[in-house]
């Protein structure tokens, strides 16, 4: 159900909004789940989630300042 076929998803586009995948609040929801059960990473709030979640480049990013070792 995404708005652009998976090939074309690069690391930096947008994963939420118009301009981007379209992804909801159920979608992030299952982004921070995923997250932390596979890397063991917590997102602690909306507001770190908005950005953690912005882009795959951001997840990534986020994964490797806040993983546990």
């Amino acid at each position: 159900m995404l708005k652009i076929p998976k090939e074309e998803i690069g690391n930096c586009t947008p994963l939420f909004g118009a301009d981007g995948l379209g992804l909801d609040s159920i979608d992030a929801l299952s982004l921070v789940v995923a997250l932390e059960k596979r890397y063991g990473v917590t997102v602690p709030n909306s507001e770190v989630a908005r950005q953690a979640l912005s882009s795959v480049d951001a997840i990534c990013k986020y994964v490797e300042a806040n993983r546990k070792a």
